[in-house]
């Protein structure tokens, strides 16, 4: 194995990322893959119970990029998805830099075929660590305004550099059929794709069940809409050629 690695990004809060982040890793392992999910946000840890993980991590990113504890000390494999891991991030302090989390995805790349970087919102620390060594970014926006205009500048920060155009994808979540027309803020799906100026991969619905799931660490059922589209996430970036649907 040599891992792909993925971060997932955002340009303001509460676009739903983390969620986000659990519900690809757990499509990718229902897959076959093996899945390392690491958290950098710092803080603001949801990951763990998102994968319910919660009361079971002993060391965290924190202790890894420190140098307090092997990376393998760390890892925890989630109760509820077979096949996908988890790396949390602390509840408090902590800073990450780009080269000692290099350092740890040498080391892990070999047990995993993915692994998935959850940054925090905006562009700090984690944000630029992350850009330093993932090899694809998923920007994860809501269809508002607010939203598409930061991601638009987070999408020219990650092309700014060597990194191709096919790197950079675009995932629309939270979305509902009210999210677009002539009495909401944004007109459409293309809309959104020419305000970011990245390629889309995803629209995830607006999912009540995805949510509630998430707050109680349980398994969102299969036939939810968001899983579904999740599940369609997973297999484009496996390769897969799966029609766009919402």
């Amino acid at each position: 194995m040599n891992a792909q690695c993925i971060m997932v990004c955002s340009g303001k809060g509460g676009t739903g990322k983390s969620t986000v982040s659990v519900l690809l890793g757990a499509c990718l392992a229902r897959l076959g893959r093996k899945v390392l999910l690491i958290e950098l946000d710092s803080g603001l840890r949801s990951v763990d119970i998102i994968a319910g993980v919660y009361g079971r991590t002993v060391y965290d990113i924190e202790d890894v990029l420190c140098g307090r504890c092997e990376g393998a000390k760390a890892v925890v494999p989630s109760p509820l998805y077979p096949g996908l891991s988890v790396i949390s991030a602390p509840y408090e302090g902590g800073a990450v830099d780009a080269a000692p989390l290099g350092r740890l995805l040498v080391a892990m790349r070999p047990y995993f075929d993915f692994v998935i970087l959850d940054t925090a919102a905006g562009m700090g620390a984690p944000f630029t660590a992350a850009a330093a060594v993932a090899d694809k970014a998923l920007l994860v926006l809501t269809p508002d305004p607010v939203a598409l205009r930061d991601g638009k500048i987070v999408a020219d920060r990650l092309l700014a550099g060597a990194r191709p155009q096919s790197a950079v994808r675009l995932v629309m979540n939270r979305v509902r059929r009210e999210s677009f027309g002539k009495n909401a803020a944004v007109a459409d799906l293309d809309e959104c794709i020419d305000t970011v100026g990245a390629q889309l991969l995803a629209v995830i619905p607006e999912s009540h069940v995805l949510q509630l799931a998430g707050a109680n660490g349980t398994v969102p059922p299969a036939g939810d809409p968001a899983v579904a589209a999740g599940q369609a996430m997973a297999k484009r970036l496996c390769g897969q050629r799966v029609p766009l649907t919402f």
